[in-house]
């Protein structure tokens, strides 16, 4: 699977992105934010953590009109597969290629700890490596984590399965202070209309080696070398 991944101006997490996906994938392309194009034949876009441009006017807001970006909305609506981490998934709802918005987090503090999630489903390219149901604990680190969106939104989400992820304890139980931001029906992370492109606030890159607390996070970037072998 070839992989590209963006860096924007206060990007942080690319490192650590670029070995979870050379770990499972291969070596991925580091592509500059004023770039106008993809690598050809490039199959997976990642947008990392950070803070792109400082976080000015909103989280995201200004990565989102990016060079680049034009060419990964190409890229996502040709089928091509998008992975947005934390400030990448501000990016993409900023950009449009998801619904909704990311808050400040309820409790108006950043967090930074290790944080339990729920896999909602496994029939994507993103999750085939883990089971239904199955908690697993990777990290979270955010000030607007807060994921918010209209009622009929969040309707549309839960009821065509675009749930992602979710908060959670350790025995997979969801709600009350699992919750470390406020977000509605405790989404972690949520998919486009096609399951092309996910977006996620925890960081599953951080997680893939025992040294650095657990390995919870390969699952993801597994799923997605089998998703590559697989097409």
């Amino acid at each position: 699977m070839k992989a590209a991944i963006i860096l924007f101006p206060g990007s942080n997490r690319e490192g650590d992105a670029f070995r979870a996906i050379s770990a499972a994938c291969g070596e991925p392309i580091i592509v500059w934010h004023g770039q106008t194009e993809l690598p050809a034949g490039t199959d997976l876009v990642v947008l990392p953590g950070g803070f792109s441009y400082g976080d000015y006017l909103r989280c995201g807001a200004i990565a989102a009109r990016a060079p680049i970006m034009e060419a990964v909305r190409d890229h996502a609506v040709r089928g091509g597969l998008v992975l947005g981490i934390c400030n990448g998934l501000q990016i993409l709802v900023e950009s449009g290629l998801l619904p909704g918005v990311l808050m400040r987090n309820a409790r108006m503090r950043f967090v930074c700890r290790m944080q339990h999630l729920k896999v909602e489903r496994t029939d994507t390219p993103f999750t085939s490596q883990y089971e239904q149901g199955q908690v697993i604990k990777v990290a979270i680190a955010h000030g607007e984590g807060n994921y918010e969106a209209d009622s009929e939104t969040i309707a549309r989400l839960e009821g065509a399965g675009r749930v992602a992820f979710r908060y959670c304890d350790s025995r997979g139980v969801v709600g009350g202070a699992a919750n470390p931001n406020g977000s509605t029906n405790d989404i972690a992370g949520i998919y486009s209309e096609n399951f092309n492109v996910l977006g996620l606030m925890p960081h599953p890159e951080n997680l893939i080696d025992p040294l650095v607390g657990g390995t919870d996070g390969r699952g993801l970037f597994e799923s997605l070398a089998a998703f590559g072998k697989a097409a």
